[in-house]
């Protein structure tokens, strides 16, 4: 099978196209053969091995033990392990692995798959997974959004911020989203009831305050964070931005610390893509709630001009690899 690899650590240069073996299901496993997938800032991260710590955390101290990058995928069934009871050749799904996807075939676990939404094509449902499932824990899970509270999402625009704006809509939120001025467009036709641009208007200072902020920027401070709240509001932190050497860590447990001496709730996310959280935003989407917001396609031989583009040009909303 064609597969996008790399042997080392680096810009998106360290990546190539290349013949491979195809993988085999295990016994709790589906074979997937891709249509799409989408790339995420965590493969950009895992592309360059950064921030450091995450080298030593299984993926590779010196070299990357993961050749093939790529999470979100949407595809058929093409076989299906002995174990397996939901799923058969043929099916349309879509889901997230833990790596591998930038390939014409993945073998993922049973239990990171869904059936792929019937008003979806593949690109569509290929940006759903990671980001979605992080939207959707970020708000209804970590944040307990109920219906009339005000949400503040920083970072509307991109691939987790469009779909937080649409689901808090439709958890019955009242929804500010903070973006660039080129973005505002994008972000309102989402729902967003207002929206800010960061490069004129500096949010924490407005004074106006929020139930629930939901940070995918990474920009702020805690403390400027924590400004904008109610004082017994919500702050869920979904962001991976931070240092070279350890990443948000920093970030996170000055939260967790400061969260045992203030009323207000400090929470990181970690989301993981789950049959469920699949099922909930196949519901979300199937109903018209939610659109996946795709910004560009490129074709797996090119690859490293899709993740170049997430990185230097700020990408909005979705992008996503066509196999």
């Amino acid at each position: 099978m064609r597969a996008v690899v790399r042997d080392r650590y680096g810009s998106p240069d360290v990546l190539r196209l290349e013949e491979i073996g195809r993988p085999v299901a295990g016994d709790d496993e589906v074979l997937v053969r891709v249509r799409a997938a989408a790339v995420n800032s965590a493969d950009c991260k895992l592309m360059r091995g950064e921030p450091s710590l995450v080298r030593l955390m299984g993926y590779g101290v010196f070299k990357p033990k993961q050749r093939i990058l790529g999470r979100d995928f949407a595809g058929r069934v093409e076989a299906v392990g002995r174990n397996v009871g939901n799923f058969r050749p043929g099916d349309e799904v879509f889901g997230e692995t833990a790596g591998g996807a930038f390939a014409e075939y993945v073998s993922v676990r049973e239990g990171a798959l869904g059936p792929k939404p019937e008003n979806l094509t593949f690109e569509q449902a290929a940006a759903v997974p990671l980001a979605g499932s992080t939207a959707l824990q970020g708000l209804r899970d970590r944040g307990g959004v109920r219906p009339g509270q005000r949400v503040l999402v920083n970072g509307a625009s991109g691939g987790v911020g469009t779909f937080a704006v649409q689901i808090a809509k439709a958890l019955g939120a009242e929804v500010t989203g903070v973006c660039s001025a080129r973005n505002a467009e994008l972000v309102r036709s989402l729902g967003a009831d207002r929206v800010v641009d960061y490069a004129t208007e500096d949010f924490t200072r407005s004074g106006r305050r929020y139930d629930l902020v939901l940070d995918v920027a990474g920009s702020r401070s805690l403390r400027a964070l924590r400004s904008v709240l109610d004082p017994g509001g919500t702050l869920v932190l979904c962001s991976g931005e931070g240092g070279r050497r350890i990443g948000p860590m920093g970030h996170i447990v000055g939260a967790l610390a400061l969260s045992l001496f203030v009323g207000q709730s400090l929470r990181p996310l970690a989301a993981k893509t789950t049959a469920e959280s699949l099922a909930a935003l196949r519901e979300l989407v199937e109903s018209g709630k939610v659109v996946p917001a795709v910004d560009r396609t490129y074709p797996l031989s090119e690859a490293p001009e899709a993740m170049r583009y997430l990185e230097e040009e700020h990408a909005r909303a979705k992008i996503v690899i066509t196999v």
